[in-house]
């Protein structure tokens, strides 16, 4: 475009052929444009844990891509629970946007981490749709307050990869609601994100990107989106019926243009409709417009402070998970033996279309060296699939006997978990775990740290004294290593998903990953730790987890009913160590027995605190009705059943400090009667109750004789009888007459 072009603020002074050229890209990394209208065709790029901008615009090679910095994927971003840790990384990410003219970054990846053998769960935050939903709105509030925008992915139920492209996702509308959408919900609601990315899979049988009720009806009328929809790459099967359904942006282009047109021309989709969605990528124009004419006019990042930034977030991405006889932090004047490849070849990000150039990359034996520290080393192991060398075993176990203390790193490699397929088991490669088993024979002061994008199991955990969860960690993260294995900082990482050791303890494996282009998420809410903790399963480390360097207390938890269905929680937290760090209080609501099944409790609320030794904080978190509520299919939306509910103040799912109670009101909504409710549903609801009363004591005069059976079990079967079935219960003439008067009575009172 030149200068002297102004930019066209309406779509209704395009043609439908502009308008059908904005809703489609014009090369595979570029939104769709009209140049002589002053709308050009802005660059978008992958995230969602750094820029992954192609070098070439023009094609689709993932490992060919401008330099940036790479920050932990989400599998370590999510262990920090720090959102405002999470929104400095975003901030940095909008930066680097704006000096590589990238309008929108693909991110957050925020789907469900459903089964821990999901390939992308290293993109993706956590099981828990709250912390996922409060963690990665972080990322999006950053990366737009620098005029970037992102694309919250991939909208919905994008939980596996097997199949992804087709699968139909089948679940309730129950399970829809409470786990696979609020994480979509809460971010939509708090930040605005300027652009939503559907999913490839169908849900119930409607692929994403043509799904009206997903795009339309509960993104935009119910939560108020004001963005764009774009598909993710290549998920759009049908045009005109994705327009229709709310979709403005196919990615990347298929040249149909003219079949947008042509279904304009023959009434399969509305003129204002088509309009409305150009619309929507006019308004994305100029909303990034200030932006890249910042990075045209030569803005610049500062490199440094960016891999400081990256720093700071390893450091808090790392999860401690055991630490025998305080073997952790490392002691000044231990001699140390290094061992793992991973320590020299770190695996600091997933694979697929979120692969970054890293601008620099620090391993934990260059950060040895930079603190002039000798070790050790001894590589142990390849990263390939090929069968253990007795040599390097051999080598290990040799630098293991002259060493105080050992630093085993293990993990899984690269080829193990990628986009494009799931995992097959939960385990590291055995010969790894085999090589521990070797070394720790010759030195029991063995410390395990993990590179791994999803958990894994834990059989050999007592051959270790100490395990530290490091996830994958982002260029920095061998400095961010050594700073916590050295001490300088306290781990203060949480788990995001459980940890367990046997697949068949996962609820999901009786549905995974699906079978004939389906996959039946039988679970329901039942899903991670809702699943464990309700039913009592023996898990390695639960949802929540994390130890430190030294030690808290969570105690004097006061509760105060602000409302109906509202509650403030307060409690003090202290830092009963000898050194600084850091705890996550970590707030549980537990309902009391409804009319529904629900989990025995669920994140509500979470708050990470840093204190001085002795220092102590009060830590306050309020709950809203929805802290409180279930989706009822029944009521068609969010229900609060009165009765006593506990919120349990806890450091892990499974460690609860402290526990109060609030009493809720019930929040008076009542669901529609009709003849095919049940007799039970009519004398329970807060309407139908006093009418049935009214009618039976009408019918018994008419009658000449109590209508309703005197005998208990006559009662039961009649109260699960529907009002249009009552018949083999109390005859023909009395079962018509009952129900007449009721849907009578029911109607006149609802006018």
């Amino acid at each position: 475009m030149t200068n002297q072009t102004t930019p066209v603020t309406s779509a209704k002074d395009l043609s439908v052929e502009e308008q059908a050229a904005l809703t489609s890209g014009t090369n595979p990394w570029s939104i769709g444009s009209v140049p002589e209208k002053g709308l050009p065709n802005y660059t978008i790029t992958d995230g969602p844990h750094g820029l992954r901008k192609a070098q070439n615009l023009e094609g689709m090679d993932v490992e060919k891509a401008v330099p940036a910095t790479c920050f932990p994927p989400a599998a370590g971003m999510s262990s920090s629970w720090n959102p405002e840790l999470v929104k400095e990384t975003g901030e940095a990410m909008g930066e680097e946007c704006i000096q590589e003219q990238v309008a929108v970054i693909l991110g957050p990846g925020i789907n469900i981490k459903r089964n821990p053998l999901g390939g992308r769960c290293f993109e993706f935050w956590s099981e828990d749709p709250y912390l996922a939903g409060h963690e990665a709105v972080g990322e999006v509030e950053g990366i737009q307050s620098k005029g970037i925008g992102t694309s919250l992915k991939h909208f919905a139920a994008n939980n596996q990869e097997t199949d992804r492209m087709r699968v139909s996702a089948d679940m309730t509308q129950r399970t829809l609601r409470e786990i696979y959408l609020p994480a979509f919900e809460h971010i939509v609601k708090t930040a605005q994100p300027w652009t939503i990315m559907c999913s490839y899979n169908k849900i119930n049988d409607v692929y994403s990107s043509q799904n009206k009720w997903l795009l339309t009806d509960v993104l935009r009328d119910e939560w108020g989106f004001k963005g764009i929809v774009m598909s993710d790459w290549g998920a759009v099967h049908d045009r005109a019926a994705a327009l229709n359904a709310g979709l403005n942006l196919e990615m990347p282009p298929t040249n149909t243009d003219n079949k947008v047109v042509y279904a304009v021309r023959d009434g399969e989709l509305k003129p204002e409709q088509l309009e409305k969605m150009a619309q929507g990528m006019i308004d994305l124009v100029n909303k990034t417009r200030p932006a890249m004419e910042k990075g045209q006019a030569g803005y610049r990042y500062d490199v440094d402070a960016h891999d400081d930034v990256a720093r700071r977030a390893a450091r808090e991405a790392m999860v401690l998970l055991k630490n025998e006889d305080g073997l952790l932090p490392v002691k000044p004047g231990t001699k140390l033996a290094v061992i793992g490849e991973f320590a020299r070849t770190p695996r600091y990000q997933g694979a697929g279309s979120s692969l970054i150039n890293a601008n620099k990359l620090t391993s934990f034996l260059d950060a040895l060296k930079d603190r002039g520290i000798d070790a050790d080393f001894a590589p142990g192991f390849t990263l390939e699939d090929d069968p253990q060398d007795p040599a390097l075993t051999s080598q290990a176990v040799a630098a293991a006997k002259g060493a105080d203390t050992v630093l085993l790193f293990l993990g899984l490699p690269a080829s193990y978990e990628s986009e494009g397929f799931d995992r097959t088991s939960l385990d590291i490669p055995t010969k790894q775990a085999e090589l521990l088993k070797e070394v720790a024979a010759a030195n029991k002061n063995v410390v395990v740290i993990l590179s791994n994008g999803s958990s894994v199991s834990m059989p050999w955990a007592g051959d270790a004294k100490s395990i530290l969860e490091a996830w994958l960690l982002g260029q920095a993260g061998g400095a961010a290593t050594a700073d916590v294995v050295f001490g300088d900082v306290s781990p203060s990482g949480k788990l995001a998903q459980t940890i367990i050791n046997d697949l068949d303890d996962d609820p999901t494996m009786m549905n995974w990953p699906g079978e004939e282009g389906h996959v039946d998420y039988g679970e329901g809410v039942f899903v991670g730790y809702r699943y464990y903790d309700t039913f009592h399963k023996p898990v390695v480390y639960p949802f929540g987890y994390g130890l430190s360097y030294t030690t808290f207390e969570v105690s004097n938890a006061k509760a105060e009913k602000t409302g109906p269905q509202s509650a403030r929680v307060t409690a003090t937290v202290k830092n009963t160590g000898s050194v600084a760090g850091a705890e996550v209080v970590q707030f549980y609501v537990a309902p009391p027995k409804e009319s529904v099944e629900r989990p025995v409790h669920e994140l509500k609320g979470f708050k990470k605190v840093y204190l001085e030794p002795g220092e102590s904080a009060e830590v306050s978190m309020d709950f809203d009705s929805r802290a409180f509520a279930y989706w009822s299919e029944r009521f068609e939306g969010w229900k609060v059943e009165e009765g006593e509910y506990k919120i349990e103040v806890a450091t892990s799912s499974r460690d609860i400090a402290d526990t109060v109670s609030v009493d809720v009101d019930d929040d008076g909504k009542t669901a529609k009667l009709t003849k095919w409710s049940t007799f039970e549903e009519w004398k329970n609801d807060p309407i139908g109750g006093p009418i049935v009363d009214k009618a039976v004591a009408k019918l018994d005069k008419q009658f000449g004789h109590n209508i309703i059976p005197d005998s208990s079990l006559s009662v039961m079967f009649l109260n699960s009888c529907t009002v249009g079935g009552m018949a083999m219960m109390l005859g023909a003439d009395v079962a018509e007459a009952l129900s007449k008067e009721l849907l009578t009575q029911y109607a006149e009172v609802s006018k």
